[in-house]
């Protein structure tokens, strides 16, 4: 008896290893700023930043999903094709 459903297994594996490669290159590409910048380089390093916390917190969301689905899929079982049927009841004579 398979406990594991194979499929949402591996789109778990595979949400969760993406999620966590774009964490990673998120975090490693955070840009930043320099003394003396004029108040337009500041409005855009600051809208930089903004997208790159958004874009984590996707990948953050689609790590998470990824894990629930690995954790799923451990409980998850297919119905039988043709399997116990209810049983008829019998009627007494009347």
């Amino acid at each position: 008896m398979v406990l594991i459903d194979k499929k949402i297994l591996a789109g778990g594996i595979a949400l969760l290893s993406v999620g966590l490669a774009l964490l990673i290159y998120f975090s490693s590409t955070m840009p930043i700023g320099n003394a003396g910048m004029s108040e337009e380089e500041a409005f855009k390093l600051m809208i930089a930043e903004r997208e790159n916390r958004d874009y984590s917190t996707l990948a953050s969301i689609m790590t998470g999903i990824g894990f629930l689905l690995v954790l799923i899929s451990f409980g998850a079982r297919r119905k039988k094709k043709g399997g116990a049927t209810k049983p008829v009841e019998e009627k007494p004579p009347a």
